[in-house]
């Protein structure tokens, strides 16, 4: 697919999960370029907040990047409170006039909050605490609800597991898997 006359910049499988009050986020290496693939081991994910909240990011890097930066600034002004940083970014995000402009979407998760940030100026905080963002999220998605569902496994297992299953299907989604878990 083509965008603005260049060929669009797929990259990317996040998900992340909660359970037993422990999180877990992880992502797929793959950049794709139109149909060619320009990179296996792409890090996707991020530490924030000494290392007790974990983001990641589907989208135009340098754009996720400032969205990172900027989400990190609004953690500390909030004083670590996930949600209202989150909030606060959505509203700068939909409303600012640069970083309207940016595309990316980010996945965010702690023990206690999954939530999923995006330019449209949406927060989800999605009723089963998972989260999945990018290409195949979708496959991810249903892969994670069916693990949590009929498995004891643990999140960092479900989040390994149900992107190694988006890798078999999705074509934008390779096995080199990070992942991190709180």
């Amino acid at each position: 697919m083509e965008r603005y006359g260049k060929p669009e910049l797929r990259a990317t499988t996040v998900l992340g999960v909660i359970r037993n009050g422990k999180a877990a986020l992880g992502s797929d290496g793959q950049m794709t370029l139109g149909n060619t693939v320009i990179k296996h081991s792409t890090r996707k994910i991020r530490r924030l907040r000494q290392a007790q909240i974990v983001t990641g990011f589907a989208g135009a890097t340098a754009d996720a990047v400032t969205l990172l930066d900027r989400f990190e600034e609004k953690l500390q002004t909030y004083g670590g409170l996930l949600e209202r940083a989150a909030v606060e970014l959505a509203r700068d995000w939909r409303t600012d006039k640069y970083l309207r402009r940016l595309e990316a979407m980010l996945a965010v998760v702690s023990p206690e909050k999954a939530l999923i940030i995006s330019g449209t100026g949406d927060v989800i905080e999605p009723e089963d605490g998972i989260v999945a963002i990018g290409s195949g999220s979708m496959f991810a998605l249903a892969a994670a609800r069916s693990l949590m569902k009929h498995t004891d496994l643990n999140a960092a297992d479900i989040v390994r597991e149900s992107l190694l299953i988006a890798a078999d299907i999705c074509i934008y989604t390779n096995d080199h898997i990070v992942l991190e878990e709180v």
